[in-house]
């Protein structure tokens, strides 16, 4: 079993940067990729980006590539998004999840996750 917390979220104008940090613990050796999701009211949960923890080459979908960062601490086994130029369409629920699949292919669909955080609220707003 892989437990996944999450922390950080919250409120911020458009324009601006959160970073959120999912902390994982128990069988972490598990875990060979760490994603990022994301569920805004009404919406189905979307993929963000993922990041394999051995090769640490991440990958992101469209919607926030350039703007959102993937970036993971070995030593703390923890995973970080880093999320600058914000915009109100980001407003989100958002997940990390940790999957123990040695698919050597890009994990994007939320079939491919074991583990899941808690969630944490993302807003985007004036």
């Amino acid at each position: 079993q892989v437990q996944l917390v999450q922390s950080g979220g919250g409120l911020v104008q458009p324009g601006g940067s959160l970073r959120l940090a999912c902390a994982a613990s128990g069988r972490t050796f598990s875990a060979y990729a760490m994603g990022w999701f994301r569920q805004a009211p009404g919406k189905e949960r979307e993929f963000v980006g993922t990041i394999k923890w051995s090769v640490g080459n991440a990958y992101y979908a469209d919607s926030v590539k350039g703007r959102f960062t993937i970036s993971r601490d070995n030593t703390k086994n923890t995973v970080y998004l880093q999320m600058n130029s914000l915009k109100p369409e980001d407003t989100a629920a958002y997940y990390c999840a940790a999957s123990e699949s040695r698919s050597l292919v890009v994990l994007t669909s939320q079939g491919a996750y074991d583990y899941w955080g808690q969630g944490t609220q993302v807003t985007v707003s004036s």
